[in-house]
């Protein structure tokens, strides 16, 4: 086995601590990769990894050589990819992955003008709100709500998340003596309540409001619970009550009248809509250009990095 292969191999193991992880990425067996790892340590003179049953750890020497090793594999990577595509359209498979709501009602709808623009880039669609391993699966672009936590990644904000407070106008009918907007507990308390379950973790979503200029949080009593949102804003058009939903599954039902805004628009500085990709020095064009894509699409819908068209 040549030199390159068995440093790109070591570099892997390094990364995902495994050989059976790095045998799923890069489609050679565990013991392929194992053998060539001893022939390395061999060549070397030195132990890199300390092993057990489940997980590799780089050893002091191993984790000095896995950097210069990086640097000079991403480097090289980097310089073939620069050659290729100079000349290149934007070409190959792209796996995404999507969250459920946001991927169904945003991206899904975009991707025949993508394939339009890029027909020589297939691409493979994934939906899940569960946090997904990116470098584990062979990920090449993921949009993620909420927060971004994995430093291997890099995470560029596509949007805030706004949530809007909404209700049907038939629901409405039966509340004629409420005053809106609907804005505090004690307004929240005169409603039936949908509330959010997170899938994730089974916390509860609450409602947030304005105070004073802080923002706080409102957990209605006897709420009806759902933990998917499209169903959230579905049943809040049965008039089943008023929710509290992110914009951009408010989007449509307000455009057609069957939802309505009853309550300002809140904001989370935490939580936004992101793109996330693993960090390397050279994006490959058919990521750069689907991310490119995403934010020209967002813009001629009026969201931003730092604003939607809710706010």
């Amino acid at each position: 086995m040549d030199k390159l292969r068995a440093l790109q191999f070591f570099v892997a193991a390094a990364d995902h601590g495994s050989f059976a992880a790095v045998a799923k990425t890069l489609g050679a067996s565990p013991s392929t990769i194992s053998k060539a790892m001893s022939r390395l340590e061999d060549d070397l003179g030195l132990q890199l990894f300390y092993r057990n049953t489940r997980h590799l750890t780089l050893t002091q020497g191993g984790q000095v050589y896995a950097d210069t090793v990086r640097k000079i594999t991403d480097e090289l990577s980097a310089c073939e990819h620069r050659l290729k595509e100079v000349n290149d359209e934007p070409q190959g498979h792209l796996k995404i992955s999507l969250p459920m709501s946001y991927g169904r009602l945003y991206v899904r709808p975009w991707m025949k003008q993508f394939n339009d623009l890029y027909p020589d880039i297939t691409f493979e669609l994934s939906y899940s709100d569960h946090y997904t391993d990116l470098i584990e699966q062979g990920i090449d672009v993921c949009i993620r709500s909420g927060t971004v936590q994995d430093n291997r990644l890099t995470a560029r904000k596509l949007s805030p998340i706004d949530f809007v407070t909404c209700a049907s106008p038939e629901y409405l009918k039966t509340y004629p003596d409420i005053q809106q907007p609907i804005d505090s507990p004690e307004k929240f308390s005169k409603h039936k309540c949908i509330q959010f379950r997170f899938g994730q973790t089974g916390k509860l979503m609450p409602y947030k409001y304005y105070k004073e200029g802080l923002l706080y949080d409102f957990f209605p009593d006897n709420s009806l619970i759902v933990d998917d949102g499209e169903a959230m804003s579905e049943l809040c058009a049965d008039s089943f009550g008023i929710t509290q939903m992110p914009h951009f599954i408010a989007r449509n039902w307000l455009d057609s009248g069957a939802l309505q805004r009853v309550g300002p628009t809140v904001s989370i500085d935490s939580f936004g809509v992101y793109v996330l990709y693993p960090k390397r020095h050279y994006l490959p064009n058919r990521v750069r250009v689907f991310i490119d894509f995403l934010i020209a699409q967002l813009a001629l819908i009026g969201e931003y990095s730092d604003k939607t068209w809710a706010s």
